[in-house]
């Protein structure tokens, strides 16, 4: 049985589980032509998740992936926050404002309890995937239980044998090229391997199916990864701009506008691609501080970035996209579906 069989969609089309961005609405229009939709729920709460699940439930009767982080929760580091904080307050008073005295853990690892989980076996959607990481054991094999698909993003060789080895069912492979939070189960070492390139290399070494996520805008560039081997590709990028996404219209103009990138620790800690802002503009200079933790770093970013959204500045938001973000298309999800569908027909 083939990976689309198994998910029971049309097209090799996987929406990525973008969060912050994804919607019910969204994942709902892209199951509804044929592809997986998805939610990026790691943000969330479990009630708001089980909400959301439960609402596209609503919406469509296809299947839909629903996204959480795996990452190793540390506890805060009160010393290390300081240095990350006072390095951030001049950004803060230049709105005549004061950072917090101290940082808080704003998401919650799928490994910390099985909250997640619960939400996850009670809606039951068609898959379920992870970024960071790999579930606990028994939490995959709870999965499995229930008939729902799992999905771990892999950034390097070493990453995906752990993945098949621990019984997951897909393996996302994760391009450099990909927009918003890289993948990587350690977050001091990336491989930085193009998308073309760790999918040929994971499907030498694995058994699973491989689904090819990274830089991908058009049904050309993902035929070219299907022609490699992928059994699917996952897109982010090319669907934020979407309507009924809950991108907001800073982030949404400057996709068209400022289409240049560069991945970044100092907003959340972890490393992430997106439009060139002033983080990676006039933070990420050779002398930066040790930034905090993640997610702590994140939680002075998102305090930072919603003062000087008061003061009419955008320039300190999060806009998460991929490195091709110049080749985005201004349509809706079911029409860029059916776009990237013929696009893939005729290459």
């Amino acid at each position: 049985m083939t990976l689309l069989e198994k998910l029971n969609i049309k097209h090799p089309i996987l929406l990525a589980p973008m969060a912050g961005v994804s919607t019910p609405t969204l994942a709902a229009e892209v199951s509804n032509q044929g592809a997986l939709g998805s939610l990026g729920l790691g943000a969330n709460t479990a009630a708001a998740a089980r909400e959301q699940i439960i609402q596209t439930h609503q919406l469509t009767d296809a299947a839909f992936q629903v996204n959480f982080f795996c990452h190793e929760s540390v506890p805060a580091d009160a010393q290390a926050d300081q240095i990350w904080i006072e390095a951030l307050r001049p950004e803060f008073e230049k709105f005549a404002a004061t950072p917090p005295s101290q940082l808080n853990c704003i998401y919650p690892s799928f490994l910390d309890n099985n909250d997640y989980l619960e939400v996850v076996l009670e809606t039951r959607p068609k898959a379920v995937s992870f970024h960071f990481g790999i579930p606990h054991p028994e939490q995959i094999q709870a999965l499995k239980a229930a008939g729902i698909m799992t999905m771990v993003s892999a950034t390097n060789l070493p990453e995906a044998i752990r993945i098949e080895q621990a019984g997951i069912d897909v393996i996302i492979a994760q391009g450099i090229e990909a927009g918003g939070h890289r993948g990587i189960f350690n977050p001091t070492f990336d491989s930085a391997m193009p998308t073309a390139d760790l999918l040929q290399l994971i499907l030498q070494h694995c058994q699973l199916p491989v689904v090819a996520a990274g830089g991908i805008m058009n049904g050309q560039q993902a035929q070219h990864l299907l022609n490699l081997g992928a059994a699917a590709v996952q897109m982010g990028t090319a669907f934020v701009q979407c309507k009924s996404s809950s991108a907001n219209a800073a982030y949404r103009q400057a996709l068209f506008q400022q289409p240049l990138t560069q991945i970044t620790a100092s907003i959340s800690g972890r490393p992430a691609r997106g439009l060139m802002q002033h983080w990676q503009l006039a933070i990420d200079t050779p002398d930066r501080a040790p930034v905090a933790a993640y997610p702590y770093a994140y939680d002075l970013a998102k305090q930072l970035n919603a003062i000087a959204s008061q003061h009419g500045d955008v320039s300190y938001g999060a806009f998460w996209a991929g490195s091709n973000v110049a080749q985005i298309r201004d349509m809706n999800a079911a029409d860029l579906i059916n776009q990237l569908v013929l696009e893939i027909n005729q290459s």
